[in-house]
């Protein structure tokens, strides 16, 4: 095989100059990540049972999805939490060598089985199965610097404005928003005149939810229409309610006198925030919190770098005194440790020039091993894509240290021509003869370290 190569250089030349292309191509679709994947995907399952606590969640909603969700494939074990305000989240933990992506599809699955079950008021809010991820990606704070907007006003502008713009970010899966809950109409109803008047709270949610709807209210002059017509007029009624006022003059009752019994005369509305629980805070300011989750496999940096520019964008129409910060970025940390391995990168490099210059004393002894270096490193990331490797720093590590491989492997058959030459012998079949005696040990070489490393590959579960 080597003399092949070397009776026709020019494959070589073309062989090396693909490999460094198609490398190169690679290098710019892996994913960026501080660590390799090694953690088992986890999918999350939520909903929210308005009014309801802890233990009625856990009979009526979590015990369902849970009996229904027990023996789901490559399944580790799951997790639920339910809380009093209502809220249910269960982690539902998979194997390592698992899809992510199927993971979540059998969870739906397992999830709709169970929707039979559960109660009008979950399944009109809706179960929310998503993959989930340990710690956020980025927190992005806003901020009244003036003090001018309050947490619930700056949480529902970021609902309304800045949401759905991010998830819509490359390698952003998700984006929760802490601070203050949404935008509601508040129902303060007084207990006294409830009693009073032989009043319940479901009496009321039904009243509204009947009246607050939006309703079609058909045509006129439709077909079929008499000659000479020419128009037909869509009619459009009241949709839903939008002030206090409106809520307030919702009927709850028609008493036998002929007298109404309106919401406004047993409840204070008011519009406020849905829950009051979570009050966001920046160096003690009112603010709103968003959390922006990555998307698993996907390039942190550039999800990162996506989100800063539309944060950017957004300023420019913010109202006035709003502002935003990043509180916490974690591809800071990703972007600092791999430039340190890439200086590390080149250190070594240097280094390798330096001691092969100064032993072999020639300028072309040195150069060769620096171009094989480059060549091997860009072309190994080829492989990277078919065992789902990313770019992260425990795998540039690794090309630091394969550097010292590739670099013996070079100063040996360097030296070894470089002395049939000094003999007298023509830099072809010098090349020849020295490829003859050391090929095989160079081979050897490599496949002693090879056994020592590769075994580590077939360790079962996260270690492998």
């Amino acid at each position: 095989m080597s003399e092949f190569f070397v009776r026709r250089p020019i494959v070589a030349i073309v062989i090396a100059v693909l490999m460094t292309l198609v490398g190169g191509v690679c290098i710019l679709a892996l994913p960026i990540a501080q660590y390799p994947q090694i953690a088992p995907p986890e999918v999350q399952v939520r909903t929210h049972y308005t009014g309801a606590d802890a233990l009625t969640i856990e009979q009526s909603v979590a015990a369902p999805i849970e009996q229904q969700m027990s023996g789901v494939d490559n399944m580790n074990y799951m997790t639920s939490t339910n809380a009093n305000n209502g809220d249910v989240r269960m982690q539902i933990n998979f194997d390592v060598a698992t899809d992510p992506n199927v993971d979540q599809i059998l969870a739906q699955l397992r999830v709709s089985q169970a929707q039979s079950q559960l109660p009008a008021d979950v399944n009109n809010f809706g179960v929310i199965v998503q993959k989930s991820t340990l710690a956020p990606l980025m927190l992005v704070s806003l901020t009244s610097p003036k003090q001018t907007y309050d947490n619930i006003f700056l949480a529902n502008y970021a609902y309304i404005n800045l949401v759905d713009q991010l998830t819509r970010v490359p390698g952003i899966s998700n984006v929760q928003v802490f601070g203050a809950g949404q935008y509601a109409m508040r129902l303060w109803v007084k207990p006294d005149q409830l009693a009073k008047l032989g009043v319940t709270v479901p009496d009321i949610i039904a009243a509204v939810q009947k009246q607050n709807t939006v309703n079609p209210a058909g045509q006129i002059g439709s077909e079929p229409i008499p000659s000479g017509q020419k128009f037909t007029y869509t009619v459009r009624a009241q949709g839903r309610l939008q002030t206090p006022e409106e809520f307030g003059d919702i009927v709850v009752r028609a008493n036998p006198d002929g007298s109404l019994l309106r919401v406004k005369d047993i409840a204070r509305i008011d519009l406020g925030a849905q829950t009051y629980n979570v009050r966001g805070r920046l160096n003690g300011k009112p603010g709103a919190i968003l959390a922006l989750y990555q998307l698993p496999g996907t390039n942190a940096v550039k999800a990162a770098e996506g989100v800063r520019k539309l944060m950017a964008e957004s300023r420019e129409r913010f109202p006035a005194d709003i502002d935003y910060v990043i509180s916490l970025d974690q591809t800071r940390a990703v972007t600092e440790g791999i430039r340190e391995i890439v200086k590390t990168l080149f250190a070594a490099l240097a280094l390798v020039a330096l001691v092969v210059f100064i032993f072999l004393q020639g300028w072309r002894a040195t150069l060769i091993p620096l171009c094989a270096v480059p060549v091997s490193l860009i072309g190994i990331f080829v492989l990277f894509p078919l065992f789902g490797f990313s770019i992260n720093t425990l795998s540039l590590f690794g090309l630091v240290l394969a550097i010292g491989l590739v670099v013996d492997d070079a100063i040996v058959v360097v030296e070894a021509v470089e002395r049939h030459i000094e003999e007298g012998i023509a830099p072809r079949d010098a090349t020849l003869q020295a490829m003859r005696e050391v090929s095989g040990p160079v081979i050897g070489i490599a496949l002693v370290l090879s056994a020592v490393f590769i075994p580590t590959a077939f360790l079962p579960g996260i270690t492998g």
